[in-house]
Formats: structure tokens, sequence, C-alpha cells
């Protein structure tokens, strides 16, 4: 890790505030998960609060829920500040070989930290791939080495990686791992079985940063876009299109009865579904702050928090939360204890919220900025 002291904050000439924005917005609704705020909503009796509440945690298997898009959300903006990273660092003099070499080691760091956490929680070794930090590990290096082909060529590597996951999901030859879209009973879960030594391992895939590589490489084609000559409404139109053409395929596969968007196991029509929505999100994002500059004051609450993106990842997911609850709880509780014990609950979990959003505005103020 390293600190670096430039001012490199949005807005600046020359960025595309709305990748910022993207990917304080992604890592903002992740620390709020991290304090436990969005189960306590399915507790409220109001309908609105259920749905919001429901949106917010991930499909128990078949379907689609909002909360499903975060990781995409997550890979996707990696890719898009690939060639805007390469770009700045070819400006600052470095070589393709030193760029290389950063390349390997954010890959390697990224896999160190993933497994770190798994072993924080698990008290032993586990090597899995299941959060995105593993999961990047892989995805960001095989987007970082092809993003100087060609377009048709990212593409094309896309859809048969895609492909070939499908048909290894449907063809897997061993007995009992045969239905590719039953829980626990995939190729997915006897390959989480094979490196874990266990019988039953998670439910969710590790092979599933084979399929997400695709969110990872469309982001460094989206990037490139973001960087080209193109008119703001030439670059509206191709995200549109790429977007809904993305969602048409993947609910189609649904719909159709091919291929089931499911999230646990990353389907290639969950794939292309959620890839369709993190182009859409991009596009808006896009079009509302560096088009329509509209929201400034918004769009850098958000910002300040993706500065420092995969340090503040790594701060809420080592329990954290639980020294600013500590802090907070006790307040919360002698101000608010006459609203029920829900409430101050909520209250709590806000006020950890708060507090990680501080903690991204104090490095920020100060110009610290925690890169691997």
């Amino acid at each position: 890790m390293n600190t670096d002291n430039k001012q490199i904050g949005s807005p600046l000439p020359g960025r595309v505030t709305s990748v910022d924005f993207f990917r304080g917005f992604t890592m903002f609704l992740l620390a709020g998960e991290a304090t436990h705020l969005y189960g306590k909503l399915l507790k409220i009796d109001s309908g609105f609060f259920q749905f919001l509440g429901t949106q917010l945690e991930h499909h128990e298997w078949h379907g689609l829920h909002f909360w499903d898009l975060i990781q995409p959300f997550f890979m996707f903006i990696v890719g898009v500040a690939i060639p805007f990273a390469v770009a700045n660092r070819i400006r600052k003099g470095d070589s393709m070989n030193k760029i290389n070499r950063h390349a390997f080691k954010r890959a390697f760091l990224l896999l160190f930290f993933g497994w770190a956490l798994y072993f924080i929680e698990a008290d032993h070794l586990v090597f899995r791939f299941q959060n995105v930090l593993a999961q990047l590990a892989v995805t960001y290096l095989v987007a970082f080495l092809i993003r100087n082909k060609s377009f048709k060529f990212q593409i094309i590597f896309t859809l048969i990686i895609l492909l070939l996951i499908d048909l290894a999901y449907r063809f897997f030859p061993v007995e009992g791992f045969n239905q590719p879209w039953v829980p626990y009973k995939n190729l997915g879960a006897w390959f989480n079985n094979t490196i874990e030594g266990v019988d039953k391992a998670s439910i969710w895939a590790t092979l599933n940063f084979v399929s997400t590589t695709a969110h990872t490489v469309w982001g460094v084609l989206c990037g490139k876009l973001l960087m080209s000559e193109k008119t703001p409404k030439e670059k509206i139109k191709i995200l549109l299109i790429a977007g809904v053409s993305a969602l048409a395929v993947g609910y189609a596969l649904d719909l159709l009865s091919i291929t089931p968007i499911i999230k646990k196991i990353a389907t290639s029509s969950f794939v292309f579904a959620s890839g369709g929505w993190t182009i859409l999100t991009l596009c808006l994002c896009y079009w509302l702050i560096d088009v329509k500059k509209l929201f400034p004051k918004i769009a850098w609450f958000f910002i300040v928090v993706g500065m420092n993106s995969i340090f503040i990842y790594l701060f809420f997911h080592i329990g954290s939360g639980d020294i600013i609850e500590k802090i907070v709880g006790p307040f919360v509780k002698l101000l608010f204890s006459w609203t029920g014990e829900l409430t101050v609950s909520i209250l709590t979990s806000l006020g950890i919220w708060a507090g990680f959003w501080y903690l991204c505005y104090w490095l920020y103020k100060n110009k610290i900025f925690i890169k691997i």
C-alpha cells in the first residue's frame, strides 16, 4: 500500500467524475451492509421497508434483487478505471514494464487481502474465491492483460468464456453434481467441495470468477469509450445500446428457460442481466454528473468514499464497525431508548454508517489516498 499526497479528488480537469461517483456509491452501499442495517428494515411493519429490505439482500436462488448488482458494480468499475489508470501512469513517465509489474502486484495484493478476510473469519487457512477481492484478483488481471486488444476481440473473449462455463455446468460428468441449476448439485458446488475439502461447502461458487471476468472486461471497454474523443451524446447512445442489449440477452435466456438467472453461481444469464443494469447505471451517472452537471454536492458525498475504496472495504470487513458501535451506541440509547429497541438498533446502524463515511472524509480532507 502507499499514500498519495497529491490532490486527486474530483472534480478535477480531465477526470470523469461519474466514475468516481459510481465507485463511491457502490462502496457506500457496501458499508451500509456492514452495519447490519438492511436486515433490520425487514422488521419494520411497512410495505415500503419490507420491499426495500428485500431488495437489499441477495436473492435466495433463481431471480435478481438490487443487491445482486453490487458485486457486478464493483468489478465493472474496477475495469472502467483501468484505462484511466494506465494513461495516468504513462503521463507520469512510467515504463510499460513498471506498469505491468504494478498490475501483477495489485492482483497479488487483492488475492492476499481477499484470503485474509476468510482467515480472520474462519480462524484458519481457507483458500476461497467467493468474496469480491479474491475474484477481482483474477478478473482485474485478465482485463488488464487484454485491455489493448480490439473491441471485437474483447467482446468475443467474454462471450466464449460465458459459453464455456455454461456448457461446463450443463455437461459436468460427476454423478451427484450434474444438475446444473440446483443448489449444491452442480459443478460450482463440486469445485467448492474439492478445494475446501468438505462434503458441503458454500453455496457461492468459487468458479464465479470465470464468468464475472466479463464484467471487468466490459468495464475496460466502457472506460475506453469515456476516454475517447466521441461526443457525450455518442457515448450515451453507445452505453444505452450496450446496456439494453445485455439486458435483453440476459432476461431472454431466463424467460425462455435456457439458462436461469442465478447470482450465487453467476450463470451466463445473470452476467448479461447484471452487466446490462451496470452499464445503464454508468450511463445514467455520466449523463447526470458529467453532462448535465447536476447534483455536485451529492456526487461529492459519494466520491469521498470512492477515493479510498479498497481501504474502506477492508476496514469495515474486519469488525471495525464494533468499535464505532461502542462509541455511538451508548449515546443513541441515552437519547432514543424511549422509541423502542428496533428504532435504537436502526439508529445505531445509521450512526456506524456515518462513522464509516466520516473516516473516508477525514482521509479525503487530509489528502491521504490509500491504494494498492
